[in-house]
């Protein structure tokens, strides 16, 4: 048997998370994200799949976020019926997304159609809610820790990433005729000290290895991430200003929550409204609640009237007529909406109104890929375009990198020094260029690893002959 991969995405950029595999008589999916950020790579979500979607046998997913299951809709639009294997959870919070996303791709198809500020003279959406659904009742969902099998040579087995609810590092063993190989796929990789998720697993061998590198350039500079988030909020209360924190939904919208709720418990913040303006992340939150066992806040789930998630400041505004009151709030309070990065969502509305405020302030609490809204704002631009226009950035910009889901270099480290071998082959991905390079070498240097970035579209021989 050979093993083949072709990269797909993922591959010299932090989104479109995808990994082609290739055993011969099997072909499968690891993720099928969408490329986000710059104009060039957003077009790389209409090219034509490289193979015929009808062709390839199933999908393993890592986790729900869009840029690795966000592709799903269109693949499957386009022929894709074979299981979509995922954790439990991920199936669940990739419902609520793909939905969401394939509405919110319906809304600006309509909305720059009427507006007329696409260049084509009929804007479609890249799938719609209906093309979404069609999605679900593929999921074949599966509990962490246990082994399955997607094919007769191939077992799988889902292990604990952090980054978000569900996320999983996958370990995929493929047994040949006369050898047996180990895959390890590091998906992304959560803080090693999260309040709310379990830490990353250590896999102690693999043969070869994908680890992602979206922040392998970096170290954090604080530990104490809540303190930061403290220092910003309160800058802009001294302005009588309003804050806006454009956060995912799934992950960072809850980390966010439970910094704020302990910030006002102890007397930290004043004790302001705070607005969670998105359905998404309401649905999101509940979840933790079911899936309990996944993660480590034991807060929510007991009966107490207060916790991260339900206390008398905070307030959930599904509606869009709730959404559009906050058009008009001044001074403090505090808005979470989404997206985190910027790029569309409720929170660009509250953007439009609200930035050319100068005592206002806008708290980005994780990585902003390059060509996104939201890496504008953080660059200092003046004025960003929002709904065809151009807005003026009066209020102050804040980057709390110590929310991030992300692991910082020396995490990913200390993940990379748990294999008790060195890997034969060890893919750097999931990481603009500067970061996955110093990653790359870090390994090469203090572990001896044979490291390699592949490029957008280059394949691979893992195995020959196994």
């Amino acid at each position: 048997m050979d093993v083949s991969v072709k990269f797909l995405g993922a591959a010299g950029t932090v989104t479109g998370s995808r990994y082609l595999l290739d055993l011969g008589d099997f072909e499968f999916l690891v993720d099928c994200g969408l490329f986000q950020g710059r104009k060039e790579l957003r077009r790389r979500n209409w090219d034509k799949f490289p193979m015929p979607p009808t062709d390839m046998e199933a999908i393993v997913l890592t986790h729900a976020h869009m840029d690795h299951i966000g592709c799903l809709p269109k693949l499957v639009k386009d022929g894709f019926r074979g299981p979509i294997y995922c954790t439990a959870v991920t199936a669940e919070l990739a419902k609520i997304l793909l939905l969401d996303s394939g509405k919110l791709q319906e809304e600006e198809a309509e909305y720059a159609r009427k507006k007329g500020y696409s260049r084509h003279e009929n804007p479609e959406p890249l799938y719609t809610v209906e093309d979404a659904e069609a999605v679900f009742p593929l999921f074949v969902p599966q509990d962490f820790k246990k082994p399955f099998s997607i094919h007769p040579a191939v077992e799988v087995t889902y292990y604990y990433a952090g980054h978000i609810l569900g996320a999983a590092i996958v370990k995929i063993v493929i047994k040949g005729d006369s050898q047996t190989k180990k895959l390890v796929f590091s998906g992304d990789l959560g803080r090693y000290h999260d309040p709310i998720l379990y830490p990353p697993t250590l896999i102690p061998e693999a043969d070869v290895v994908w680890i992602e590198s979206t922040y392998g350039d970096r170290i954090s500079t604080t530990v104490k991430p809540e303190e930061e988030l403290e220092r910003a909020i309160n800058d802009v209360f001294s302005r009588d200003g309003l804050v806006i924190i454009p956060a995912f939904a799934v992950g960072r919208t809850q980390l966010v929550m439970y910094y704020l709720y302990q910030l006002l418990k102890k007397g930290k913040i004043p004790n302001v409204p705070i607005y969670l303006d998105s359905p998404m992340a309401i649905n999101v939150s509940n979840l933790y609640k079911q899936f309990h066992q996944d993660h480590q806040l034991i807060a929510v789930l007991d009966n107490t009237e207060q916790h991260p998630f339900q206390h008398s400041q905070l307030h959930y505004y599904r509606k869009q007529e709730q959404s559009r009151t906050l058009n008009d709030l001044k001074g403090k309070a505090i808005i979470i909406s989404a997206s985190g990065m910027a790029t569309g969502g409720r929170v660009m509305h509250h953007l439009f109104h609200h930035l050319p405020d100068e005592r206002n302030g806008v708290i980005f609490v994780g990585y902003q890929a390059e060509g996104t809204r939201g890496r504008r704002l953080v660059n200092g631009e003046t004025d960003v375009r929002i709904y065809g226009q151009e807005v003026p950035v009066k209020a102050k910009i804040y980057s709390v990198e110590g929310l991030s889901a992300h692991a910082d270099q020396n995490e990913l480290m200390e993940w990379a020094e748990g294999f008790s071998e060195k890997p034969k082959l060890t893919f750097i991905v999931h990481g603009e260029e500067k970061s996955s390079s110093v990653l790359a070498q870090k390994l090469k240097d203090e572990l001896g690893w044979n490291t390699v970035i592949p490029n957008y579209l280059e394949s691979f021989m893992l195995f020959e002959g196994i």
